[in-house]
């Protein structure tokens, strides 16, 4: 058994057993859960004598591997594990499967992992990858019939793709982009090769050229929205200025739902006969809210805000307000100067508040108009996903 075990410093066949030595290895998973390990394994000699190596320890193939504590088995799932995910998603994911192992390991793994092999295709992708976004790029070969990464060169010098080339003939269809330093490396490479472009630059050229197009028509998109022409008076009837309505004491919005919603919440629950203090541990409110909410016929009962039914010493002065908004004085540090000239005493903040309500409701703005982005999607988009 121990007989013909091959010495890794010479390559000489090992004839004698020098001791046996206890080994663990690292916990391996069985059905999920982390199982140890260990053998008993022989420490051969090798009788060469011009070997540096005397003694050294007989692998188990497919258990154990030199210089290393995990077995193969283990490794190999770590290492598909790493090419496909980030190293802290893999030490997260080998947990489950009952390996232990961290995110430095993952990447040493992934780093010792053989680079796969390759022949030189048929349909070649050349494209570029920024290293260095604006500063930084080389170039990525792939096998377009295969989608399989070849090299990565470390610039997109045009030299650099046709010593590429050259070192690796047989290549009979390039697919490249419109850029001039593919163009001059593959037509020096490759004389023989023909050149194409794949769809998806096919496709973004396109977009490109429909957005310049648009973008330089920009102006009739402003023409597809017009603003509602204002109604015509009618004859005979002499233009009145129009007051602007008061401000309701709360906007229609979520205050007046939320409130409408638990009201009609503690109604209903009043109609079967609970006690307000039922009520309340149930809606999650105080005793006091929901006697509030139970004595007000309506959610609109209710609405007694800061400003609602109260008067103001401005009153007096509101014609005289309404006057100077409707001239256009819209400043209010100018207003309230000349209602401390009128002998008006009111500070600035109660001539805000106040003068909010009597300013003129804006006209709703107007819609605008597509973007060249959004009209670019419309023509490029498939008829069937338009709305």
């Amino acid at each position: 058994m121990d007989r013909g075990a091959a010495c890794p410093g010479c390559g000489a066949l090992s004839a004698r057993v020098h001791s046996r030595y206890e080994r663990r290895i690292a916990d391996a998973p069985v059905g999920g859960q982390p199982v140890p390990i260990a053998l008993s394994v022989p420490r051969l000699f090798c009788d060469a004598p011009a070997c540096q190596r005397v003694t050294f320890a007989k692998q188990i193939e497919g258990l154990t591997r030199r210089y290393g504590r995990p077995p193969p088995l283990s490794q190999r799932v770590v290492g598909a594990l790493g090419v496909v995910l980030a190293a802290r998603a893999v030490v997260r994911l080998a947990l489950l499967l009952g390996i232990t192992v961290s995110r430095m390991t993952v990447l040493r793994t992934v780093m010792a992992l053989p680079e796969p092999v390759w022949t030189v295709p048929r349909v070649l992708g050349v494209d570029e990858f920024a290293t260095g976004k604006g500063r930084r790029y080389g170039t990525i070969l792939l096998d377009c019939e295969t989608r399989q990464p070849i090299d990565l060169l470390p610039d997109r010098e045009a030299e650099t793709l046709a010593a590429w080339l050259r070192a690796h003939a047989g290549v009979e269809i390039i697919c490249r982009d419109r850029a001039a330093f593919f163009a001059d490396g593959a037509r020096s490479g490759a004389p023989d090769a023909q050149h194409c472009a794949d769809k998806w630059h096919l496709w973004h050229n396109l977009a490109e050229a429909v957005e310049r197009l648009v973008s330089h028509h920009r102006t009739l998109l402003r023409d597809l929205v017009e603003p509602d022409p204002p109604p015509d008076p009618e004859p005979g009837a002499d233009p009145e200025p129009t007051e602007a309505p008061e401000a309701a004491p709360y906007p229609p919005g979520k205050f007046l739902d939320r409130r409408r919603d638990t009201h009609a919440a503690v109604r209903a629950h009043l109609k079967q006969r609970l006690s307000q203090r039922e009520i309340a541990r149930r809606l999650g409110l105080g005793r006091g809210t929901v006697r509030k909410y139970a004595r007000a016929a309506s959610p609109e009962a209710m609405l007694h805000g800061q400003w609602h039914n109260r008067t103001s010493n401005l009153d007096p002065h509101r014609p005289y307000l309404q006057q100077r908004i409707s001239e256009g004085c819209t400043n209010l540090s100018q207003l309230h100067r000349e209602l401390l000239e009128r002998g008006v005493r009111c500070s600035y903040q109660t001539l805000r508040d106040y003068a909010h309500a009597l300013r003129p409701r804006r006209n709703p703005p107007m819609a605008r108009p597509p973007s060249p982005r959004q009209v670019t999607g419309w023509i490029m988009s498939h008829p069937d996903h338009l709305r």
